[in-house]
């Protein structure tokens, strides 16, 4: 009885979690889509006489060195991050999980190719880390850039999940029935194999959507996505870590609005994953 208590009040407590990360990711995600229509000033106003004004009643979070409003432009860039974040991990789902379909699905050369190109790259880190600075650098930043490079950067973990869920459902009996009555590999892997391998690229989609964001931030605070005036957090980071000392409130406002975005989502993952599970 104890046992089984103990079973209820966990899963009651992971449901609790993940309607809390839910909600504060659905928060986030209306602000970005909404701001626009209701926030009382431009957050890329200036006012030159009230240059890191600390937080006030006018200012809820400050202003950083342009005297710009610090809560304003947290708001303004969720739209810019939530933007670029699902947009990148849809396409790490889209090109990660095609090739692990196929792969999966067809064997032979083919999974052995994309085995070897998968296990490469993510043997690499470091060296991948490298190369995407560089061809970022080199291409030049851009919001479409930065989508592409994060999706790309992200689809080999994406491919190696749907992969070995493929190598599962492969042998199961509606596979051979569709090869019976004549159905293309193209057909079996996305009539057949997608619907039943949907619920684990959900999760890994959740997973890689709050790597996204994390990773959206780090290449804006490097220079190497979106570039000021953005709003973006990574930015707004980038722009007031000089001026930590004297005007902390106009680096830790986005930092905050970063970390409630990933903690939320992984947690809203976990839930997944583990309801996927059992």
């Amino acid at each position: 009885m104890t046992l089984a208590l103990q079973a209820t009040s966990a899963v009651r407590t992971l449901a609790l979690r993940a309607r809390i990360a839910g909600a504060v990711v659905a928060a986030w995600m209306t602000v970005a889509l909404t701001w626009p229509l209701w926030l009382w000033t431009d957050p890329q106003s200036t006012d030159i006489v009230l240059p890191f004004s600390s937080p006030s009643s006018s200012h809820v979070l400050g202003t950083d060195a342009l005297g710009r409003d610090v809560l304003a432009r947290m708001i303004a860039g969720a739209s810019e991050t939530l933007l670029v974040a699902p947009l990148a991990t849809l396409l790490a789902l889209v090109v990660g999980g095609f090739a692990g379909l196929l792969a999966g699905y067809r064997g032979g050369w083919l999974d052995a190719l994309v085995s070897r190109v998968i296990d490469g790259i993510l043997a690499f880190p470091a060296i991948v880390i490298v190369v995407v600075v560089v061809v970022v650098a080199a291409v030049g930043t851009s919001r479409t850039t930065t989508i592409v490079v994060i999706g790309l950067l992200f689809a080999p973990y994406v491919a190696r999940t749907v992969r070995a869920a493929t190598l599962v459902q492969r042998e199961r009996e509606y596979v051979a029935a569709a090869r019976l009555v004549g159905h293309s590999t193209l057909s079996v892997a996305l009539r057949q194999l997608l619907p039943n391998v949907a619920p684990v690229l959900v999760v890994e989609g959740t997973v890689r959507l709050g790597y996204a964001v994390f990773a959206e931030a780090t290449l804006s605070f490097l220079g190497l996505g979106l570039t000021p005036p953005s709003p973006d957090w990574g930015v707004t980071i980038s722009e007031g870590r000089e001026n930590l000392g004297i005007a902390p409130w106009t680096v830790l406002a986005p930092a905050a609005a970063i970390a409630s975005v990933v903690v939320s989502i992984n947690l809203f993952a976990d839930a997944l994953e583990r309801r996927a599970d059992a």
